[in-house]
């Protein structure tokens, strides 16, 4: 199970990164709700999850609560087609009625790389862990179409825009940042993809789990 690979324990967890953050808390809910009851939310902007049940008020959250092991929780923002944000209730609160909070805690505008302003990411001061995730689709682009936030991930890895991605400035940009427990490398399905992540997991001077969400295959990189 993936949520065994990266440990993911009890209490709330937040993800950030690129390259999967949704389908990352969509899966892990999918497995720790088979004996667990496990809220999905977030504390920026996420579509509600299409085949789970979702609570816009405290009403309805406490409604469902009794009677779904798997949920989605936040309030509606006009004007932005049906995102939601943050919950109705506290992050303490849902602690205490849920096993596992997975929240997604900062937005990447759909690119597999990342680098934070200094008001990201959003993680809750409740969550007992970060996981990271990148996307491996990312590498051999450059800076400049693969990394949200370009101009910060160029600076933190110093190097110009214009230069690729490499496990090089990758490694570079997460170590200035130091946001995270645990990094997951989502995308990683092909034997070039995975030897990449092998050299971001020397760089990071320790193992990396990588796979790809898709395909619901993991390794773990030294």
């Amino acid at each position: 199970m993936l949520a065994e690979l990266l440990e993911i324990r009890p209490g709330v967890t937040a993800v950030i990164g690129g390259g999967g953050k949704t389908t990352l808390l969509r899966t892990l809910g999918g497995e720790l709700s088979q004996d667990y009851t496990v809220l999905l939310c977030t504390t920026t902007k996420i579509f509600p999850f299409p085949d789970i049940p979702c609570a816009r008020s405290e009403e309805e959250l406490t409604r469902l609560r009794e009677r779904c092991r798997l949920l989605c929780a936040g309030q509606e923002v006009p004007g932005t087609g049906g995102k939601l944000t943050a919950p109705p209730v506290s992050m303490a609160r849902l602690a205490e009625w849920f096993d596992y909070v997975l929240v997604e805690a900062d937005g990447s505008a759909h690119r597999p790389m990342k680098a934070h302003a200094p008001h990201e990411p959003v993680i809750p001061l409740e969550a007992n862990q970060v996981i990271c995730v990148v996307g491996a689709s990312g590498f051999g682009q450059p800076i400049r179409d693969a990394a949200h936030r370009p101009e910060q991930y160029a600076r933190l890895a110093g190097v110009e825009e214009t230069a690729l991605i490499t496990p090089e400035t990758e490694a570079a940009v997460l170590k200035a940042e130091n946001l995270d427990h645990r990094l997951f490398v989502n995308q990683a399905d092909t034997p070039e993809a995975l030897e990449t992540v092998k050299q971001l997991a020397v760089l990071m001077d320790g193992p990396i789990l990588a796979g790809s969400l898709q395909r619901g295959a993991y390794f773990k990189c030294l």
